[in-house]
């Protein structure tokens, strides 16, 4: 039907109506000039000044060739030049592509190759890496940048990224790169297989930044603690970026020391600090912890993996004026998809919240269909923040879309007030003797052991019962504990199907470096456990 309505739309007016990735950041430019953006090392940048040296290195890869669409991969820890580069590639409508700093060269030479990345912008220490991976897949990227990190000279094959950073042109770059345009690619962490490449559009990301924002509380007049990768989603996406969006200011270290973030949250007054349940608990038992002020520190928050009740009762009391936030999600949501606010904490222990802003999330069964209150199903989702797709990967798309929801693998419940549980990952739950066993409920009950500090719980082939219950434990400093002392509190705690029918002690468990624990490497460690 013809309505008789035509909407006429130029490049002027597009330019106008612009909300772009790099657009957050001269805005919050120009609301706060002076305000202190980031801090690295001895680098203090202001609004101002990042903006400016963000303008001068968009120029400056324009130069270089580097276009709108076009993948340009960043393996490197946290430092100053990744935000710059990062926000440098989004002016410009270049796609970035952050790469797990700890993988090793196949692996990097899988994501180069895969992701069809034209530049390599890689830290001084892992280039060596980087050209092994290069080496592999016998071509790659023609524009390779290095950024200095400590680590000393680097092959004639590297240029100074940092060259970009003083690029005479400091005016404002300008792409036409609407909504539904790819802006960042972020691939899937791959604990259990090769990791996927999950296309985000600008889209994407600006709804999302909305959701952590609005039920995450957060506030321009806050100092961050940034310590964990930004080549995952959660601190670039939940938190850095939301941050310079607002204006607030943002510490960046390039790693969770607990030592140097006790110091840094004395001295920046820091207000907020993100971490996964892994790093909260490695604070929780540093010797330094009561040794500093941290009374600064108003908003806490988790996710990543599943947080142990037992930890979040102990952070509400060893840190009683800080608000606790968990956020539950996938890369493919950018990545928050559930929110559990403070005043839930202990109200709804072991929850994941209730669907952020902009998201509907349903639990459903192997049929799609809406299972009830209290039973358990697989966690789907439908909301803007949504990937566009797994890129190069049609069918893994269409099946993780099926029925117009994202299914997340992961396994959950409601509860009657429409409070989210996740019992497991769909590939965790373990079958045995007939029986589902939740890994999630017996790390819960071990956990709660005076002497662990942490478990994995995972199931490995059993001649007789199809699968078994492995557990590996890793005692707390200073702690003895034997396997048959683990195995007695489960038997007073757990069904005699749920206890662990071997036990292994460790002194650290595999992670990857986001703080999620590696399952897929234990089970192939213990996969023999019981032949023979």
């Amino acid at each position: 039907m013809n309505t008789g309505l035509e909407i006429q739309t130029g490049a002027e007016q597009q330019r106008a109506r612009s909300q772009q990735l790099g657009d957050l950041l001269r805005r919050s430019a120009a609301r706060y000039p002076d305000r202190l953006a980031l801090a690295f090392r001895e680098h203090r940048d202001t609004f101002a000044d990042l903006n400016d040296v963000v303008n001068r290195t968009a120029n400056a890869l324009i130069s270089l060739g580097i276009s709108k669409g076009e993948r340009v991969a960043i393996l490197s820890r946290n430092s100053r030049a990744f935000v710059i580069v990062r926000f440098a590639l989004a002016k410009i409508g270049a796609i970035a592509t952050p790469v797990n700093f700890m993988l090793n060269a196949e692996d990097v030479a899988y994501i180069l190759d895969h992701s069809g990345a034209r530049g390599l912008i890689c830290q001084d220490t892992l280039c060596p890496v980087a050209e092994e991976a290069l080496d592999r897949i016998g071509g790659g990227p023609d524009i390779l940048l290095s950024i200095a990190h400590g680590g000393g000279a680097v092959s004639d094959r590297w240029s100074p990224v940092e060259d970009l950073f003083a690029c005479a042109d400091a005016s404002e770059p300008w792409t036409d790169v609407q909504p539904d345009d790819p802006i960042q690619m972020m691939y899937t962490s791959g604990t259990e297989s090769r990791p996927k490449g999950a296309m985000m559009s600008t889209s994407a990301l600006l709804d999302q930044y909305v959701t952590v924002i609005v039920d995450g509380e957060m506030q321009p007049d806050t100092v961050e603690l940034h310590c964990l990768p930004l080549f995952h989603c959660a601190q670039l996406d939940c938190f850095l970026t939301p941050d310079l969006y607002l204006g607030a200011t943002s510490i960046l270290h390039d790693g969770a020391d607990p030592a140097a973030m006790f110091a840094a949250i004395e001295a920046e007054k820091v207000t907020k600090l993100f971490c996964p349940p892994t790093v909260w608990i490695l604070l929780l038992r540093h010797p330094e912890f009561d040794k500093h002020d941290l009374s600064s520190l108003r908003q806490g928050y988790y996710g990543a993996s599943i947080m142990p009740t037992a930890i979040i009762e102990e952070l509400s009391a060893r840190l009683p004026n800080m608000r606790l936030y968990n956020f539950y999600g996938q890369t493919e949501m950018a990545p928050c998809a559930t929110i559990l606010r403070p005043e839930e904490q202990l109200t709804k222990l072991g929850s994941a919240g209730r669907p952020g802003l902009n998201v509907e999330t349903r639990v459903v069964n192997d049929q799609d269909d809406e299972v009830p209150v209290g039973e358990v199903g697989e966690i789907v989702h439908r909301s803007p923040h949504l990937t566009l797709c797994y890129y190069n990967d049609p069918d893994k798309t269409a099946e993780a879309f099926r029925n117009g929801w994202f299914h997340s693998g992961d396994l959950g419940r409601f509860d009657e007030d429409g409070y989210l549980y996740v019992v497991d990952r769909k590939k965790d739950m373990i079958k045995t003797g007939g029986e589902n066993v939740a890994s999630r409920e017996v790390e819960e009950t071990i956990f709660r052991h005076p002497k662990v500090a942490e478990v994995a719980v995972f199931g490995v082939p059993h001649p007789k019962w199809i699968e078994a219950v492995v557990a590996v434990v890793v005692p707390k400093p200073g702690q003895n504990v034997t396997a048959e002392e683990v195995t007695d509190y489960c038997r007073g705690a757990l069904s005699v199907f749920k206890t662990p029918k071997h036990i292994a002690l460790r002194d650290s468990l595999p992670k990857n470096a986001s703080g999620k624990i590696l399952k897929r490497e234990l089970r192939e460690e213990f996969a023999v456990l019981f032949e023979g």
